[in-house]
C-alpha cells in the first residue's frame, strides 16, 4: 500500500471517497481506486499481480506515476432499443431513471456488451420484471 499525499489528492475529482486513477508502477500499467483513509491521505493498495508486473516486491522502492482516470467516469451507454420500447410500453421510463446514476450506468453498461439477441432479450426482460415489481436493488445477469 502506499500513501498518496493530500497535496496531490486535493486536486483529483473525489466519489463517494474514492479517486480513480491510472498509471504505472516501474512502467507496468494499471487502473485502480485511491481509497480514503480515516484521519489520513488517500491509500493506493498495490496487488500482488500488480507488484509481479512491476518486477518488484514487498519492501522495495518503486517508481509510482499516476493520473485521474475519467474516462469510465465520462463514457455514457445508450439505451439499446428494445429497453426503450417496453420502457415505454409499461409506462417504467421514470422508475427507471429515478434509479441512481451509477446503477443506470451499470446496467447499460453490461446491455450494451451482451451481443447474442436472445441474451439481451432475456436480460432486457430481467429489468423490466424487477422494475415492475418494484426490486429494491435491480441486478443483472
Amino acid at each position: 500500500m502506499v500513501d498518496v499525499p493530500e497535496l496531490i489528492t486535493t486536486k483529483l475529482n473525489i466519489v463517494k471517497g474514492y479517486i480513480k486513477v491510472k498509471g504505472t508502477v516501474n512502467g507496468f500499467p494499471f487502473h485502480k481506486s485511491l481509497v480514503p483513509v480515516k484521519n489520513a491521505a488517500h491509500r493506493l493498495f498495490v496487488n500482488m499481480a500488480t507488484l509481479k508486473g512491476a518486477k518488484t516486491k514487498l519492501g522495495d522502492v518503486a517508481k509510482f506515476a499516476i493520473e485521474e482516470d475519467l474516462e469510465d467516469a465520462e463514457k455514457q451507454y445508450p439505451i439499446p432499443v428494445e429497453l426503450g420500447i417496453l420502457l415505454k410500453e409499461k409506462g417504467l421510463e421514470t422508475q427507471f431513471e429515478s434509479l441512481s446514476p451509477y446503477r443506470r450506468k451499470e446496467i447499460l453498461k453490461y446491455l450494451n456488451t451482451v451481443k447474442a439477441p436472445q441474451t439481451l432479450d432475456k436480460h432486457i426482460k430481467s429489468v423490466i420484471y424487477q422494475l415492475e415489481n418494484k426490486a429494491q436493488s435491480i441486478r443483472i445477469p
